[in-house]
């Protein structure tokens, strides 16, 4: 089973910056990861927070409640947030880090991932399928 979370600002997908992020709503983006993971033969859970802490809670709760590996797209928390990659670091479950537009191609803030060193990969550029392919290598980790 395979939680997917999405960070702050996520929730505007579609609307926010069409020409950097796409069309896809969140909505629709769900409902893509939901039929890849049926594909793939795996449960999977989406969530979405504006806020830290809750991120960090579902971060910290993932073994517990039974998933086996986490896609994370931590939105603007990537860069700064040290809190998000000590919970990364905190806990045992392999976590991809997933990002829809190329971070590396755009402002030089965004050029630093401070939570990609806690995770086992990072995925960045390839729009919606980057979570198809995060899935992917979480179930083949295995």
């Amino acid at each position: 089973m395979i939680l997917v979370l999405n960070g702050p600002n996520l929730n505007l997908l579609g609307e926010r910056q069409p020409n950097v992020y796409g069309n896809t709503t969140l909505e629709e983006l769900e409902e893509m990861i939901d039929s890849w993971a049926a594909e793939l033969g795996t449960p999977v859970s989406s969530r979405q927070s504006n806020y830290e802490g809750q991120l960090i809670e579902w971060i910290q709760q993932a073994q517990q409640e039974g998933f086996g590996g986490i896609v994370l797209n931590p939105g603007a928390l990537t860069h700064y947030s040290y809190a998000l990659m000590d919970a990364i670091m905190a806990q045992p479950l392999p976590v991809v880090e997933v990002h829809l537009s190329n971070i590396y191609a755009r402002e030089e803030f965004r050029k630093t991932s401070v939570t990609a060193a806690a995770c086992v990969a990072q995925i960045s550029g390839l729009g919606p399928r980057g979570y198809k392919y995060a899935m992917e290598y979480l179930l083949n980790k295995r």
